[in-house]
């Protein structure tokens, strides 16, 4: 064999290795613009919405159907989200830091398809969007 092509073939067999063993990215969230949330929200197509601010933030107005577990309970309480673990959940709380927080205690407990709705509550608000 060539000497060319045998350098050839190891610089590809050590690409290959490289690739194989690296880690994978981390998962950025998808996220979900306020109008797409409305639109399947008006279809009945919604999905899993997870408010995770405090309950007075809630209470105070949320999303349409949105659930309500605060980000500093969701650890201890993820289990009772354990039915929706194949479910498509879209967090939200009132700027992003909160629900990246959730997504992360969500993300290792097994949940795949976690989204956040872009904006959160203070860009849904800005929108005029309903609230309940």
């Amino acid at each position: 064999m060539p000497e060319g092509l045998r350098l050839a073939l190891l610089g590809l067999a050590l690409a290959f290795i490289a690739l194989a063993c690296a880690p994978p990215a981390p998962d950025a969230p998808a996220e979900v613009s306020a109008r797409e949330l409305l639109g399947r929200l008006d279809a009945g197509e919604a999905p899993v919405l997870l408010d995770v601010r405090s309950r007075e933030e809630y209470a105070a107005g949320h999303v349409p159907g949105a659930r309500n577990l605060p980000h500093d309970e969701l650890a201890a309480r993820a289990g009772e989200l354990a039915e929706l673990r194949d479910e498509e959940l879209v967090l939200y709380c009132e700027s992003g830091r909160r629900a990246e927080f959730a997504r992360q205690i969500l993300a290792e407990r097994g949940f795949r398809q976690l989204r956040h709705l872009d904006g959160d509550m203070s860009g849904w608000r800005e929108a005029g969007l309903p609230t309940e």
